[in-house]
């Protein structure tokens, strides 16, 4: 199975604002409605698991942006709104065991999103691949994308490219982790 993630961050690290505010993500102008690779990204996974807080902020846009299956990591939730049944699912445990029950289900290829998650399988070592687009601004506090890692983790640069003369997005492969 293979764990990616595909995540924003602010210059100095932080994935939201101390309130998970998003507001930031939209400082840059995109005259073309550019979704920077992300519709092809997607087409290489096979689901989302997703946190619990980030079900909750995509829940507050109004629509439902995804075609694919979306599982929802949450020990506290039992169901899902009415209008996203067959669409998203709740799954429960700990990290390994929910990606264990997505293996049995077929999946092959997962993309992780939301932060205690990415944190999570960094820490445990089943990240295969991340993918950060660093956005100019500086927000001086807030929801760290790496958080207290345990263990240094050893990353292999795969890619870079810079999007709208503005946003650095980097692709890595995860090698090893040194505790």
């Amino acid at each position: 199975m293979k764990i990616v993630a595909y995540m924003a961050q602010s210059l100095d690290g932080f994935i939201a604002g101390v309130n998970g505010e998003l507001d930031w993500l939209e400082v840059i102008e995109n005259p073309e409605g550019s979704d920077f690779g992300f519709a092809e990204f997607m087409s290489s996974v096979d689901a989302l698991l997703m946190g619990r807080n980030t079900f909750e902020k995509v829940l507050s846009f109004g629509m439902w942006p995804y075609d694919k299956p979306v599982y929802v990591a949450s020990n506290a939730l039992t169901e899902v709104p009415n209008e996203l049944a067959g669409k998203a699912h709740i799954i429960s445990g700990e990290l390994p065991s929910m990606l264990s029950e997505l293996q049995k289900q077929g999946i092959n290829t997962v993309y992780l999103d939301g932060g205690k998650l990415f944190q999570s399988a960094l820490s445990s070592g089943v990240l295969n691949e991340m993918t950060v687009t660093t956005v100019p601004v500086v927000l001086g506090q807030g929801i760290s994308l790496f958080g207290d890692l345990e263990n240094q983790v050893q990353l292999k640069f795969e890619s870079s490219e810079v999007l709208l003369n503005q946003l650095v997005k980097t692709k890595y492969r995860v090698v090893t982790q040194q505790g």
